[in-house]
């Protein structure tokens, strides 16, 4: 828990109540449902939570802002973003129904309001957002394909409504053609985060 204070000294009271029950919450039900490398549990807060928080680096969701958590596995970037930003909407989609169980079971543990979750692939959703938020998801590519009837047309935030999609490894390499054809920023994480996880982590936008 000490790093997530470490990086966001002003969460409130109920807010370091429910990121410090993650761990607990998380290690029970990736012993039932894996959703997390076993071998990888015991750095839940850098490399699941403080990652997901990096999208709240870069952009500050506004209240009743929807946010769209794609392919949210066990609940990363969702879970964490909706903690920061309880008046904001968060919905988490994923193909693979027993990963929502757990998405379910521990937002209901920890009291998150503002979460829903359905099971389904991208195109089958009948709503749009504000944003759309990925985390190891696919190329951004596909993502855009995927996404490009999901996100709203009428815009709340400074940053115009898109793509928001933590990546690793050769992210420039990935991005080269999109980048020919899209607005797209690339920040790597190393700026706001000083582990050495964060050295090869990138945040893309991209606009829509």
């Amino acid at each position: 828990m000490e790093i997530i204070e470490k990086y966001f000294p002003g969460i409130t009271v109920a807010q370091h109540a429910q990121f410090s029950a993650l761990y607990d919450l998380y290690v029970e039900w990736n012993a039932q449902i894996n959703v997390i490398s076993r071998k990888d549990i015991e750095n839940l807060f850098e490399r699941h939570i403080l990652h997901s928080l990096a999208i709240a680096k870069w952009i500050d969701f506004m209240p009743e802002a929807s946010i769209l958590d794609l392919g949210c596995g066990g609940g990363f970037p969702g879970v964490p973003l909706a903690i920061m930003y309880p008046e904001s909407h968060f919905h988490l989609v994923d193909s693979i129904a027993k990963k929502l169980k757990v998405v379910d079971a521990i937002a209901e543990a920890i009291g998150l309001t503002n979460v829903n979750t359905t099971h389904s692939r991208a195109e089958s959703l009948p709503h749009s957002y504000d944003f759309v938020v990925t985390r190891a998801v696919a190329n951004i590519e596909q993502l855009l394909v995927w996404i490009r009837k999901l996100v709203s047309h009428e815009q709340m935030h400074p940053v115009p409504n898109g793509l928001i999609a933590l990546k690793g490894g050769h992210i420039y390499d990935e991005t080269r053609k999109a980048r020919k054809q899209e607005y797209m920023e690339i920040e790597p994480l190393s700026q706001w985060f000083d582990e050495p996880f964060f050295e090869e982590k990138f945040l893309v936008y991209v606009q829509q």
